[in-house]
This record gives structure tokens, C-alpha cells and sequence, in this order.
């Protein structure tokens, strides 16, 4: 169940890490010199791809030998995160490149991989109906979600946050949007968590983040709730017109990879990419996120 080669990484470490607080505004670096859209410079290899792949056991990993390819759920409107450049097809970001690492570890290289983009209240079901082999793409892990998928990591840890405005500092909380409209993807963990325990809040839904942060910049909605690692890479985007609130963060959103329920071969051997890679994870983030101003830690995986 283990590579018969081992993945080789090649040694890029990047600054010391912190904690990410509660209390981290995520105000933005200066990007002026990356090479993506997302903030990021995507270009240094990480890691090698693995040849000599055996997951016995693993009914995922068996198609994608048959097939020869492997296809990856992503989301591609979040910079900094899943990003596709519409105009050079340039697909980059911290998850893009996390589903690329373990492609890479599966033994698939670039040209072998097929992304998909689902939306957020389409995940499960895409995983249910084999349309993707793993989803890598912001994707809390739920005990909801555990009952029709299974999950590998979590591989990142973040919170719900606000984006408003910039300079509308009228806005630190929920508690302070009352009457007011805060907009969020459809099936998402954050629209959930307003609904449910802030009825006096008004709700819009989009099945992308984009579209809300659209109807934020044309003042149709007061807020845009979501994981603060994902309303960051908005305002590094955008930083005359979007900022990210200072008010505490609002839950704890533990990032994994979705696969095919129980399939325990495929999510030992994607805990065991992320135990075993830190230096490459700590590469990944430090090239799309580290410029965003934010440092955080790689948490340990759950056990399966």
C-alpha cells in the first residue's frame, strides 16, 4: 500500500512558521513580484513524480491506472487557493498544487491530470458518482460529509471570516450585520452556520465566491462570509476596494482532500504524503499564500 519507490522531494524550505491567529486581520503583502494572478510564484519544483506506484486495495487508485490519468475536483474562481487564468489557462494556487503534489505521488505527471471544476454543493455527489477520483478545493471536514465521502488530511486549518469594503469598518462580526446582507457560496459550511445561528441576518448565495464578491464591489450585499484563507486571497487581489474584517474568526474549518468513501488505502497514503512532506507543504504555501501576509502551521492528520 506504500510507493515502491519513494517520492523523492527536492529541498525548498521557505521562511518559519506561525500560527495563524484568530486575531490576523490577513492583510496583504506586497505581490508586485509574483508571477500569477493568485500571488504566488508557482514556478520551482516541489517534488518529483514517483514511478513504480502500488495503492493494493484501492478501487480509486485502480481507475486511474485503467484510465492513465487522474481527475482532480477543484475550484478555480479563489486566487491564492484554486485560480484559473481564463486568458492564459494557467491553473494555480496553494490546493491546485497540493492535488498536483498528490498526483505526483500516485505517479501521474501534469499532462495526466484532468481538472474539474465543482461547485461547492456538488461535491459529494461528484465524488459518489466517480466523476472525480479526490476533490482538493477548500473542502471542510464535516461529520455530515463523512457519511457519503471519506477524507484524507486535513491538510490546512483556518476559520470563517468577513470581507467588506475597504474602509468600511462598521463590520468586525456577525453579530454586527443584523438586517444586513451577507453573501456565500450554495452548500457552503459558512452560509450554513448563518442561517442557522443568525436569523436576523439577510442571505445571498452563488455557487462561486466571485460572483459574491462581485455583488460586494456593486454594494448589493454588505459582506462576504467565508474561510479567511480564501476572502485573504480576495483582498491580495484587490486591495483598494476589499479588506478582510479584524473581528475574531467565527469556527474552525479543517481543510481535506475528498475521496470515495471508504477507501482507506488511497487516505492512508495521503496521510502519509502530508506526515512524510512537510518541507514540500511548507514550499506549496509559502509560493501561493506566504505573500498574503499570513503564516500558519501544518496540522497533523487525522487517523484513519
Amino acid at each position: 500500500m506504500r510507493l515502491k519507490k519513494t517520492l523523492a522531494s527536492i529541498g525548498l524550505v521557505a521562511a518559519a512558521a506561525l500560527a495563524l491567529s484568530a486575531c490576523n486581520s490577513g492583510t496583504p503583502g506586497d505581490n508586485s513580484g509574483d508571477t500569477d494572478p493568485s500571488g504566488g510564484d508557482t514556478s520551482s519544483t516541489l517534488w518529483e513524480v514517483a514511478t513504480d506506484v502500488s495503492l493494493d486495495g484501492s478501487p480509486t487508485f485502480d481507475k486511474m491506472q485503467e484510465r492513465g490519468s487522474v481527475i482532480i475536483g477543484v475550484k478555480e474562481d479563489q486566487p491564492g487557493l484554486g485560480y484559473l487564468d481564463n486568458v492564459t489557462g494557467e491553473r494555480t494556487g496553494f490546493d491546485v498544487d497540493i492535488a498536483r503534489w498528490i498526483a505526483a505521488s500516485l505517479g501521474f505527471d501534469e499532462d495526466q491530470i484532468e481538472y474539474k471544476a465543482i461547485a461547492s454543493a456538488n461535491r459529494e455527489q461528484a465524488l459518489m458518482n466517480g466523476d472525480v477520483d479526490y476533490y482538493v478545493g477548500t473542502y471542510s471536514i464535516t461529520d455530515k460529509r463523512k457519511e457519503d465521502i471519506s477524507f484524507a488530511g486535513p491538510y490546512f486549518i483556518t476559520g470563517q471570516g468577513l470581507l467588506v469594503r475597504a474602509g468600511d469598518t462598521d463590520y468586525q462580526s456577525l453579530d454586527e450585520l443584523d438586517g444586513k446582507t451577507v453573501c456565500s457560496a450554495t452548500g457552503s459550511t459558512p452560509i450554513q452556520n448563518i442561517k442557522e445561528n443568525y436569523p436576523g441576518i439577510n442571505t445571498e448565495e452563488f455557487d462561486l465566491y466571485s460572483a459574491c464578491v462581485e455583488s460586494l464591489l456593486n454594494n448589493q450585499v454588505d459582506a462576504v462570509t467565508t474561510d479567511q484563507a480564501i476572502l485573504i486571497g480576495y483582498a491580495a487581489q484587490d486591495p483598494d476596494n476589499l479588506m478582510v474584517t479584524t473581528g475574531p474568526l467565527m469556527t474552525e474549518e479543517r481543510y481535506g482532500v475528498g475521496i470515495p468513501k471508504d477507501d482507506t488505502v488511497l487516505q492512508t497514503h495521503i496521510n502519509d504524503l502530508f506526515t512524510d512532506g512537510g518541507t514540500i507543504w511548507q514550499g506549496i504555501f509559502d509560493q501561493n499564500l506566504g505573500g498574503s501576509g499570513i503564516t500558519v502551521e501544518q496540522p497533523a492528520v487525522d487517523p484513519v
